[in-house]
């Protein structure tokens, strides 16, 4: 069997004010980081293999921290960036609206289809995320592996891994800092854990409690 620790970067200054990200290269905020290490504290006794991120900060700073009980590098895969957001990175959503009303009202009912300017589909972050990961499946197995990516790569892997419509992507909540976990046997895999984010709850009487401030 092997097994995929899937996870979503910790928060950034952008998460907290709702700007879109995609491939702008933003840090953790202090929030992030203790997210990372509380959730790095859940899997210090996980048999970890190997951890892997995204090229962009907030999810290579994330994985550094998990990577870090283990003595792992990080070793880093721009096929894991989060979806380019192309014209529309570093805006609210409100903005996208006043600005692309068309588009944007297409591409919050029917995401799979919309390709966002100057961006990119979700049917092209599937492809590339996916091959990614089954890159990392037949060279880890049998082994656990940590992933650490963005909550639009998660989505589009956990739509492919279930055969979701890439429309209903946004029905598939992904918090900051959560842990997914997928298993697979001979290549099928499983879902075994989705959003995990009970590591925040352990740390409420450790001095952790602005994690709880999203």
């Amino acid at each position: 069997m092997m097994k995929l620790l899937l996870v979503r970067h910790g928060q950034t200054l952008w998460n907290h004010t709702a700007r879109y990200q995609g491939h702008s290269d933003i840090e953790l905020s202090d929030t992030g980081r203790t997210q990372a290490k509380l959730l790095a504290g859940r899997l210090a006794n996980e048999e970890i293999q190997a951890v892997y991120a995204s090229d962009l900060k907030r999810a290579l700073e994330t994985a550094s921290i998990i990577a870090e009980p283990h003595g792992l590098a990080v070793q880093a895969l721009p096929e894991l960036r989060e979806l380019n957001f192309g014209a529309w990175e570093g805006l609210t959503f409100e903005e996208i609206k006043t600005r692309y009303s068309d588009i944007a009202d297409n591409w919050h009912a029917s995401p799979g289809l919309v390709r966002i300017p100057e961006g990119e589909s979700f049917q092209e972050l599937t492809v590339r995320a996916n091959s990614a990961v089954a890159s990392l499946i037949k060279k880890h197995d049998p082994a656990t592996i940590a992933v650490v990516t963005h909550g639009g790569t998660i989505r589009a892997i956990i739509c492919a891994l279930l055969g979701i419509d890439l429309n209903n992507l946004f029905r598939i909540r992904q918090d900051n800092g959560a842990l997914n976990v997928i298993d697979y046997y001979d290549g099928y895999g499983i879902l075994g854990l989705l959003n995990d984010t009970d590591h925040f709850e352990r740390g409420r009487g450790s001095g952790a409690n602005s994690v709880f401030n999203k």
